[in-house]
């Protein structure tokens, strides 16, 4: 047990550049002293905590109206983010894409971190279950947990908005950090960013993340789909892309499909992992909510980094025909996987056949597809902002949740 904590710790750590001992459990840091934020003391100041109701649990909630923004840290000087638990009510999937989470580092007015609440924990189609990962984790399903580790020189600040048309009744909620934390020229910034598409375009690839610009480290991403109606089996072909450092129309890496990404194969079930999971995976309703953070394997770029991940579904022949024939669906075949006999890349072909074609190759086809995707990419920069747009508008977040 304590080699397997040893090992977790020596690897969740050097996320953001910044690493103590490696016997880090049993060392204190000189000057560095411990703070928790909380309604109880929102300041986090020294001897300021449960000062209300002459200390017996005076304030251990809050509410928050809509438009009202609430203030869950607001300190100086240098330090880390630890972890960060919370809980609320309602916690349905409405109010967690309505609840925009933010965080500022050194006194910038631009956030590094603008995302869903829900979104940013991992509950990627609102839907609570418990997990635990090596980030994020829900013990029971009814709370948010994060342990992504985030550095400041300066100062940090993080709010949440309710920007729905409800009272948040309860919000319960602790920041842990450290103050004083030295931090040298290699410690990054944390940053999150959330995009979604209902629906995708045919042949174009979702965007994770944007290209963002500096020097960085692409740490992972939360990840939820909505299969589109009519589009009927296997939804996830695609591949993951990374764009590094200028890369123009073809990515330095890349995946072979969307379960093998997330360390799965043939398919995709519910399964929990440390660095790669899909905690919802609902056959009947079609919806899933899955994650892959790149900590053993980091990703590291010099100038910018884009990530995207193709929309690519697979079926049998006669089942992809009858998409193919429906008016109401869009789709487009790209290969044929006829196993033994042979594999055939459709779009080298000249003239493209038709699967509607009497000659049309029998076996597994590939097909570009459309579906609702939603993304919260997590990564790191040298600076405290990055270049993307702000967070998208509450209409286009909660667009189709019921």
């Amino acid at each position: 047990m304590k080699n397997k904590l040893l090992l977790l710790v020596c690897l969740i750590i050097p996320l953001s550049g910044f690493c103590f001992n490696p016997n880090i459990l049993s060392e204190k840091p000189s000057g560095v002293k411990t703070r928790w934020s909380s309604f109880e003391n929102p300041t986090a100041e020294k001897g300021k905590g449960g000062i209300e109701n002459n200390g017996a649990k005076g304030h251990a909630f809050d509410s928050i109206k809509p438009g009202e923004t609430k203030t869950l840290l607001d300190v100086k000087g240098s330090g880390t983010i630890r972890r960060m638990w919370m809980t609320l009510k309602p916690i349905d999937k409405k109010m967690l894409r309505s609840l925009k989470f933010e965080m500022f580092w050194d006194g910038e007015n631009k956030p590094a971190v603008s995302v869903p609440l829900g979104d940013f924990f991992g509950v990627s189609v609102g839907v609570m279950v418990p997990f635990e990962n090596s980030l994020f984790s829900s013990p029971e399903g009814k709370s948010l947990v994060s342990i992504v580790p985030m550095p400041f020189r300066k100062s940090a600040k993080i709010t949440i908005k309710n920007e729905s048309d409800r009272l948040l009744e309860y919000l319960f909620y602790d920041v842990n950090f450290t103050q004083g934390d030295k931090h040298n020229n290699e410690t990054l910034y944390f940053h999150a960013s959330w995009r979604r598409e209902r629906w995708t375009t045919l042949e174009k690839d979702f965007e994770i993340l944007p290209k963002i610009n500096g020097e960085g480290r692409f740490l992972g991403c939360n990840i939820g789909v909505n299969v589109k109606p009519g589009h009927e089996g296997w939804w996830g072909e695609g591949e993951i892309k990374m764009y590094l450092d200028d890369d123009s129309k073809y990515p330095t890496l890349i995946g072979t499909g969307l379960e093998d990404y997330i360390g799965a194969a043939w398919g995709l079930g519910q399964y929990v992992n440390l660095y790669q999971g899909s905690t919802v995976c609902n056959h009947k309703a079609l919806y899933y909510s899955f994650y892959r953070y790149h900590i053993p394997d980091p990703v590291f770029f010099d100038d910018n980094c884009k990530v995207t991940i193709q929309q690519i579904g697979g079926g049998g022949k006669v089942r992809v025909t009858s998409m193919f024939t429906n008016e109401n669906v869009n789709i487009k075949p790209i290969t044929v996987d006829k196993g033994k006999n042979g594999f055939i890349k459709l779009l080298e072909l000249e003239p493209v056949p038709k699967i509607t074609d009497k000659d049309f190759p029998e076996g597994w086809v590939n097909y570009y597809r459309e579906d609702d995707y939603s993304a919260t990419a997590l990564f790191y920069l040298k600076s405290p902002t990055n270049n993307l747009p702000p967070l998208a508008p509450l209409k286009k977040r909660i667009e189709g949740i019921k």
